[in-house]
């Protein structure tokens, strides 16, 4: 009867876990990252999983008179925070020269570990309490910043490519971008010898609610302009 009661409770630890980690993939789903729901799920369940068989090993097998076993409850669990790099390093994409995406899914990745050994080691409302605040930090927090926050957080980056005939063009585009008022991080400009033109890549910053549409539209009106490519 007392087995019966343990099994009851290690599943409700996993259904509890899968519940979690439900939600943390469907925030990254919604966002189309490369944790998704299975994902999330997979790291939630077997992290938890592997934290009650790490925890009840250490009473499953506590030695008998003539040899003495010592176990580390928590031996296994600590494991999770190493292995889960491996994934965590598989989504963090260089983009280009100088960004880095999917640090924020990598951290998510290590948070469904660390809430899946939460929960295998029956802290409930601590796991509770962490999912609670995860979502508020990748969700709500961003978006008080970008309305009270520093004025830096009010802006997001954006790298514009244009393409123009002229060699006159290249300062006329890049005055064009000044006047809007859009603080040129990064210049970059190219002759492309096979279409007798020039290559102008900016990384600007543009505040956070502007449409982007509406910066390629006004590039792409200006004259001798051949193609622009706006990367958000």
């Amino acid at each position: 009867m007392e087995l019966l009661s343990i099994d009851v409770e290690l599943i409700v630890k996993l259904i509890i876990s899968a519940l979690f980690g439900l939600i943390i993939g469907i925030e990254r789903e919604l966002k189309k990252k490369p944790l998704g729901l299975k994902t999330s799920l997979v790291i939630s369940i077997i992290s938890c999983l592997i934290t009650i068989v790490s925890i009840e090993s250490a009473y499953v097998f506590p030695g008998n008179d003539a040899t003495e076993i010592r176990m580390d409850p928590l031996r296994l669990a600590a494991q999770i925070v190493s292995g889960i790099g491996f994934l965590g390093a598989g989504v963090i994409l260089r983009r280009d020269n100088d960004r880095i995406s999917g640090l924020t899914t990598a951290a998510m990745i290590w948070g469904a570990a660390g809430i899946g050994i939460a929960v295998g080691a029956g802290f409930y409302i601590e796991a509770t309490v962490g999912v609670l605040l995860l979502m508020i930090s990748v969700e709500i927090i961003p978006l008080i910043m970008t309305k009270i926050g520093p004025k830096k957080l009010w802006k997001k980056d954006v790298k514009i490519k244009v393409v123009v005939n002229e060699l006159e063009s290249v300062e006329k585009t890049v005055k064009t971008l000044k006047d809007k008022q859009f603080f040129i991080s990064h210049l970059r400009v190219k002759e492309l010898l096979d279409e007798k033109a020039h290559l102008i890549e900016v990384r600007v910053k543009i505040q956070a609610q502007m449409d982007v549409t509406k910066v390629y539209t006004s590039l792409k009106e200006m004259d001798d302009v051949k193609k622009v490519e706006i990367i958000s």
